[in-house]
């Protein structure tokens, strides 16, 4: 009798776990389609331009739906640069933690970005939009200076790692991390303008061994 009472609880115990985690995958797919419909509407209208109902619309969700999840269309804006920083960030910490050389690592940064940039070009558009927001609200601001920062000094990891290897010279480890931060968002560039020819490709191609030729001990 004890052994039957104990199935049926563990039965019991199973059944809820399921039904949780059924309904948290419900909830991460509502929230994906709400982010990737922002996005779509942020890229197209502008953050100003852009109201609730672009987002229920491209969203194909009620509007209740959409505000069980999220209170503003600002809470929906500043989900979506977690959203995304979320999302790369586990590619990017991979990077820095694998055995590779300094070198090695930049080049797979570079990588990163550019194969990102021909999956989903529209990130890169809304970027550009949320750049702007952060020279007139102060959350988007707080927000997009700390994901600039924490990516920063994961750029200045690899470079003072090569720097301490020796495969690198020995040079202002900030100001060269910034540079390179500077030209992986250039990329920004082929989101909006006539490439002239000129291929996302080719331009990572190019900078990657202009900037490891310059850091590269001689």
């Amino acid at each position: 009798m004890q052994l039957i009472n104990i199935i049926i609880t563990l039965s019991k115990l199973t059944g809820r776990f399921m039904a949780t985690s059924n309904l948290n995958k419900i909830k991460d797919k509502r929230k994906d389609q709400i982010m990737n419909a922002a996005l779509n509407v942020v890229a197209t209208k502008g953050y100003s331009d852009c109201r609730m109902d672009d987002i229920v619309s491209e969203a194909a969700l009620s509007k209740g739906a959409i505000y069980w999840y999220y209170s503003s269309k600002k809470d929906i804006f500043l989900s979506l640069v977690n959203h995304w920083v979320n999302r790369w960030g586990v590619t990017l910490n991979h990077i820095v933690e694998e055995d590779l050389s300094a070198s090695d690592q930049l080049k797979a940064l570079f990588d990163f970005f550019l194969n990102a940039y021909n999956d989903n070009p529209t990130v890169f558009k809304a970027e550009l939009e949320f750049w702007a927001l952060s020279s007139r609200d102060e959350d988007f601001r707080k927000k997009t200076h700390k994901v600039y920062q924490e990516f920063l000094e994961l750029i200045e990891g690899i470079i003072q790692r090569g720097v301490d290897s020796g495969d690198f010279k020995n040079l202002d480890v900030k100001v060269a991390a910034l540079s390179i931060m500077v030209n992986i968002e250039g990329i920004v560039w082929f989101s909006f303008f006539d490439s002239d020819g000129l291929s996302a490709k080719h331009y990572f191609e190019t900078i990657t061994d202009f900037i490891l030729s310059g850091l590269r001990a001689k």
